[in-house]
């Protein structure tokens, strides 16, 4: 297996992460330091299809790695849900005689992927790729970092209001079936309550909290929702209902949105895309397919697509305790 890749692909698919970049750039320059040639494929699994391929040289990579987004840009492709898209995308691949495929991406991505392989036994790797964090097998995912970084500065900004004018405000962050950013930045920016999708709170006891603190003196509070949180519909008529039991806070909301996606990787993100790209390519000479590189305890871990499709990326209970704790 070691001597029969000689052309990698690589691809960014769903949603952009800080560090998609600086993956892309690793998997290029890993390839050329192996001597493999190394191909780059615009749009995701629709360039695949429309034959969006180009070769990709260690320059072509220059002055990327602090760059947000991706260069490689992604795009949903309804086609390549259809064996038909499938067998396409393998031919077009087949054409240039490339061996293998990196996709860079989240659970949406590794699904393509693993269906890939099994219909044509064409290795891939999955790089994972999401600011959720939300992908099993790996402590971190691509982007979290500079996600969670993200919201803690713009949290101390909306703070600065808050404190100005004894409002409480309602942060809703990204999080729709995970509360790893709302938990992390939640504590970082020292709110004084964090609701996420795995602790269903109740309302009832989000308003006692509230009561507490505004009797204990606190002037102002923020409350860290995830955007899949189940304590009110949204974030918005939980905000109404906190207003109207309690009428002597002023509450105002700020959903923050896709800004959370954006800006240049932090270190932390450029190191670990880093180490994930090359470790895909010497991964892939290994005769390694249909996984997932991951870290855990700071080493680089393959873990099965299937499983890292289907598992789930649990909450750190600690930190829930941790919150309890400083929210006094």
């Amino acid at each position: 297996m070691p001597n029969e890749i000689k052309k990698v692909a690589v691809l960014t698919s769903g949603g952009d992460a800080p560090g998609m970049n600086a993956a892309v750039r690793a998997v290029v320059r890993a390839s050329c330091y192996h001597q493999l040639e190394c191909f780059g494929v615009f749009q995701g699994y629709q360039g695949l299809i429309e034959n969006k391929i180009e070769p990709f040289s260690a320059r072509s990579v220059n002055n990327i790695v602090n760059k947000g987004g991706t260069i490689l840009k992604s795009a949903r492709s309804l086609e390549f849900r259809t064996p038909e898209g499938r067998k396409k995308a393998h031919k077009n691949l087949l054409a240039l005689s490339i061996d293998a495929l990196v996709v860079i991406g989240g659970d949406g991505s590794f699904t393509g992927a693993m269906i890939f392989q099994s219909e044509f036994d064409f290795p891939v790797i999955g790089i994972p790729g999401t600011i959720d964090n939300d992908i099993y097998g790996t402590q971190y995912t691509l982007g979290y970092d500079t996600a969670i970084n993200t919201v803690v500065e713009v949290i101390d900004k909306i703070r600065d209001t808050a404190s100005s004018h004894n409002r409480l405000f309602f942060v809703e962050v990204m999080g729709r079936d995970a509360g790893h950013i709302a938990l992390n930045s939640g504590i970082g920016a020292g709110a004084e309550e964090i609701l996420i999708p795995e602790e269903n709170r109740g309302l009832e006891q989000l308003l006692e909290s509230l009561k507490r603190s505004e009797k204990s003196g606190k002037s102002s509070s923020i409350v860290v929702v995830a955007e899949g949180d189940k304590t009110g519909d949204n974030v918005f008529e939980l905000a109404a209902y906190v207003e109207k039991n309690l009428p002597y806070y002023e509450v105002r909301v700020s959903v923050l949105g896709h800004m959370q996606r954006g800006g240049s990787p932090s270190c932390f993100d450029r190191v670990l895309a880093s180490r994930m790209g090359i470790h895909a390519v010497e991964s892939l000479l290994d005769g390694k397919s249909n996984v997932m590189v991951g870290v855990i305890n700071d080493k680089m871990q393959l873990t099965p697509l299937d499983q890292a499709i289907k598992g789930e990326s649990a909450i750190n209970k600690e930190l829930l305790r941790v919150t309890d704790i400083l929210s006094i």
